[in-house]
């Protein structure tokens, strides 16, 4: 595996996540769930169609793979005390209704009404469909109430959320491989 870091935030500047992305192919390879009124769930709606998209925008420790001139092949993580760093953050500055579709195109009448963070120990638990995702990841559900952006959805164009931000990445960490590797490295003198 190539490099990995981890990225994080501090609290007191303007990094964080600013937007969160409606997009086709999703870093965190994890599609979202569409949700309509002939769908049995346990929200109650009175129209005909809930225009509910719903599912992780950060998934804990996840290696991402990116490329940049500095760095070149990498991964990146995010640990869960980030991400619940980057989740407060972005909830204390209401933050909710900046969604943008594919990283450039600012849409209005779409906004984050619902947000999780994943932690068993207070009975936060994934929703049916979504529990492959570890403690620490954020999962979300918007209301599409745009209905160009709710028909692409609904045709599969868009499948999942991406957030954007500033984040600073920490020193290079050992990925379980290469910890792996060190120890054979070690054992065998």
């Amino acid at each position: 595996m190539e490099k990995l870091f981890e990225l994080v935030i501090d609290e007191l500047d303007e990094s964080g996540v600013s937007m969160v992305a409606i997009v086709d192919l999703p870093a965190i390879e994890r599609d979202f769930q569409k949700f309509k009124q002939a769908e049995p769930l346990t929200f109650k709606v009175a129209n005909d169609e809930k225009r509910i998209a719903s599912g992780y925008c950060l998934i804990a420790d996840l290696p991402i793979y990116r490329w940049d001139e500095q760095t070149g092949d990498h991964y990146v993580v995010f640990r869960k005390p980030t991400i619940e760093k980057i989740v407060n953050k972005f909830m204390k500055q209401g933050l909710n209704a900046e969604v943008n579709i594919m990283h450039e195109s600012p849409t209005s009448d779409v906004y984050i009404f619902e947000s999780l963070l994943i932690d068993k120990d207070r009975g936060i638990n994934a929703p049916d469909g979504f529990q492959d995702a570890p403690d620490g990841s954020w999962f979300v559900s918007m209301r599409v109430d745009n209905d160009e952006v709710w028909s692409e959805i609904k045709k599969g164009t868009y499948k999942g959320f991406s957030v954007e931000g500033m984040f600073a990445k920490e020193e290079a960490i050992p990925t379980d491989e290469q910890i792996i590797d060190a120890a054979i490295d070690t054992i065998n003198g």
